[in-house]
């Protein structure tokens, strides 16, 4: 994610940080609020990151994926969150170049990582649903943790790819912003590998997960389940939930991250005197990763428990891993 991007022809323009436009008591209390948030989405997806390690009953592919987006998640609020909400208190970069660097490989990389890690969980949820037999048999956790491992080197290397290799950031100092300058052709594949592609694959997949979903609903229904197929149906069920439960994950994260990208797709880019509106919408984005966590501690029942397990100290009990959480 660019939050500031420019063509190369406009250059780098003069830039001189404003004056403090606010009382100090109100200073005070935005670095307090900044602080607060960054902590509640560290905690909360440290938390998260804890549980599905620590408890092998939890060791599932679905929970595979959600791990590896808690650890993004981390990542936004240990340190993309204190560096982005500093440069919005003060409406200037005072982190110097080589931190702009670092935060904008680090932005880059926490962006792509999750929309591809929820494009990952609606392939996952959609062949759980339309071939489960292969599924139990084929998707096994070794299997998505090697998925998620390519997503991160792939992510790593397109990021690093996208910032250094094709002349972005070379000979460039902006006193007082943390600026990339990135022509058309770049900023228009990064969009597309970024959120067209992913997002487009996110809609499709759950779009036909949900249909599955209610064609399930409707035969349980209608047919006179017998005791013999009464497992079947309980993992049919217990398939629909995950799937159902999921889905508020995804659309709450796509819900979060479209007002980054309509904006970076409405604003032109001669109007760089509008890029503070793209750095602002950003925001929502970020939050996701704050919300996240929470959306696992309303819907979740293993997470509720395994929070139980972690505030009462019982994790610290011998064989503590091996406990029912489900």
């Amino acid at each position: 994610m660019n939050l500031t991007a420019m063509n190369q022809s406009d250059g780098c323009q003069e830039y001189f940080c404003p004056e403090r436009s606010v009382s100090l008591s109100v200073y005070v209390i935005l670095y307090v609020a900044a602080a607060a948030v960054a902590l509640l989405t560290v905690c909360g997806n440290l938390l998260v990151i804890i549980s599905v390690s620590h408890f092998k009953q939890l060791h599932t592919p679905a929970n595979i994926l959600i791990l590896s987006l808690a650890v993004s998640d981390l990542l936004v609020g240990v340190f993309v969150m204190p560096l982005y909400l500093s440069g919005l208190i003060e409406s200037c970069w005072i982190s110097g170049p080589v931190m702009c660097l670092f935060f904008k490989l680090v932005t880059c990389q926490v962006t792509s990582v999750s929309v591809h890690t929820v494009s990952l969980i609606a392939v996952d949820r959609f062949l759980a649903l339309s071939y489960p037999f292969v599924y139990s048999e084929k998707i096994s956790p070794t299997v998505i943790c090697i998925a998620t491992l390519c997503n991160w080197l792939f992510s790593l290397l397109y990021n690093f790819s996208f910032l250094f290799i094709n002349g972005n950031f070379t000979d460039v100092t902006c006193p007082g912003k943390c600026v990339s300058f990135v022509d058309e052709v770049s900023s228009f594949i990064d969009l597309l590998v970024v959120f067209l592609m992913p997002c487009t694959l996110i809609i499709i997949l759950y779009t036909h997960v949900f249909v599955i979903a209610k064609k399930h609903v409707t035969a349980i229904r209608a047919l006179q389940v017998h005791n013999s197929t009464s497992k079947n149906r309980v993992s049919d069920k217990s398939e629909r939930k995950a799937a159902i439960l999921l889905g508020i994950l995804v659309f709450v994260f796509l819900l979060c991250l479209l007002p980054f990208y309509i904006c970076y797709l409405v604003i032109p880019y001669d109007r760089t005197d509008l890029f503070y509106v793209i750095d602002l919408s950003a925001i929502f984005f970020y939050l996701n990763s704050t919300i996240n966590p929470i959306i696992y501690a309303l819907f979740y029942p293993w997470f509720q428990k395994s929070l139980k397990l972690i505030f009462t100290f019982k994790v610290f009990n011998t064989d503590s891993s091996l406990m029912n959480v489900m």
